[in-house]
């Protein structure tokens, strides 16, 4: 089918028309590529390895499966056109360099999936558009219509726009947060690794593959057993597992394998065990809370005595005004802000039901006194509906554990 046709695909189904092909089931995927696959090899070159993926992800919405997929390559393309020897380290230079690779990389995907009767769809998204909810919801309305159209939707990010404050940094985010806007059923990242490793297996000839992660906090303890993303990604094994910790905890399975091989993908696919797998959280957050904990961008932050973090950890509580000891920052009503103790450990982020300079006149006041001072404003500066804990990982952020150092701990695979 040609490019033509498979608009005319598109067509019919917004016409209300039935399209040819199977029936969308309520399965959905997100596959996620890097950069390092795309740029291909002196074996198989980059429009090789987009049409093997092409006809893998086809022949999964033959079996009625909704697909989307998160590509990088933009950049990697970009600087191959330009002959750069290097992936540049400035911005502008970033930013230039997506701009020549973002068009050549879509023309692939849609020669790729047109060959197999399938239109896409390119979706470029930045930080600010899943950090703002009513960005964030109209984003899930378009990807939602377009699986309704049976149109694969290519995301990344929006490299030629997006500034250093807004930018998800890698791809592995993204696809963890698409994942979680769809109601995905499973996140598969693919990378140049088999699976994770206990260690760096490059550097620990004892290093071990792990076929299942089932406790969060494992899975942040071994978040350093691979390198780095390389001298054209992005990402590493670290960004993988903060992937996975925001998928999982949202009750999407995460897949990780090696996309190297089109058969290992083909077997994923299948079912079949391959890689790593990430377990979903048998109590996993809803929507509107699973936004709040990753999507966002905190305006400020509320930092709270001892009694007020016992009452948020241990009975549900909502943050009440008494237990409030400083505010930093600036925000106006129903922002987001992230709640710390006073040793500066985020706590929680919430949406905030009073602006900064209402949070500093009642700072440290019952609910009684706060309303004398303001008026009939509720007992609540963050309701507890509005309000999700987001612990710190076990032994830090795993974006800042040095990469390849060893891993200790209980066995958290077969």
């Amino acid at each position: 089918m040609s490019a033509m046709e498979a608009g005319e695909v598109i067509k019919a189904a917004a016409a209300g028309q039935s399209p040819e092909g199977p029936p969308p089931s309520s399965r959905r995927r997100v596959v996620k590529v890097g950069t390092s696959l795309l740029r291909g090899s002196a074996e198989r070159s980059t429009a090789a390895v987009i049409t093997d993926l092409a006809a893998s992800l086809a022949r999964c919405r033959q079996r009625g499966e909704s697909i989307l997929l998160v590509t990088s390559g933009a950049v990697g393309l970009g600087c191959s056109a330009l002959a750069l020897e290097r992936r540049p380290s400035e911005l502008v230079a970033l930013q230039a360099a997506a701009a020549v690779g973002q068009g050549q990389l879509m023309a692939l995907y849609r020669d790729a999936f047109a060959l197999r009767g399938l239109a896409v769809a390119q979706v470029l998204l930045t930080r600010a558009d899943l950090a703002s909810r009513r960005r964030y919801r109209n984003a899930c309305r378009t990807l939602e219509q377009l699986l309704a159209w049976g149109v694969v939707p290519i995301v990344n990010e929006n490299d030629t726009l997006a500034t250093e404050e807004l930018r998800f940094g890698d791809n592995d985010t993204l696809s963890a947060l698409v994942a979680v806007a769809v109601g995905a059923d499973e996140l598969v990242l693919l990378t140049d690794i088999d699976s994770l490793y206990s260690s760096d297996p490059r550097h620990d000839p004892e290093a071990r593959p792990i076929e299942d992660v089932w406790d969060l906090a494992d899975l942040e303890r071994h978040g350093q057993g691979a390198g780095d993303g390389g001298r054209w990604g992005t990402g590493g094994m670290g960004t993988k597992i903060t992937a996975a910790r925001i998928a999982t905890t949202s009750g999407v399975r995460v897949r990780l394998a090696d996309g190297r091989d089109p058969a290992v993908l083909e077997a994923l696919l299948n079912g079949q065990r391959v890689g790593t797998e990430f377990h979903p959280s048998t109590t996993p957050l809803p929507d509107r809370k699973g936004w709040l904990a990753h999507a966002v961008l905190p305006s400020g932050s509320l930092c709270i005595d001892a009694g007020a973090e016992q009452a948020l950890l241990h009975r549900g509580a909502s943050l009440l005004a008494v237990g409030i000891r400083a505010v930093e920052g600036s925000f106006d009503r129903h922002e987001p802000v992230r709640v710390i103790t006073c040793d500066g450990r985020e706590l929680a982020r919430g949406l905030v039901r009073l602006s900064s300079a209402e949070i500093r006149a009642i700072l440290g006041l019952s609910s009684e006194a706060m309303r004398e001072r303001l008026g009939p404003v509720g007992d609540a500066v963050i309701h507890r509906d509005q309000l999700v804990l987001t612990p710190q990982p076990a032994g830090g952020d795993p974006d800042s554990t040095a990469a390849g150092e060893s891993t200790s701990g209980p066995t958290i695979g077969r």
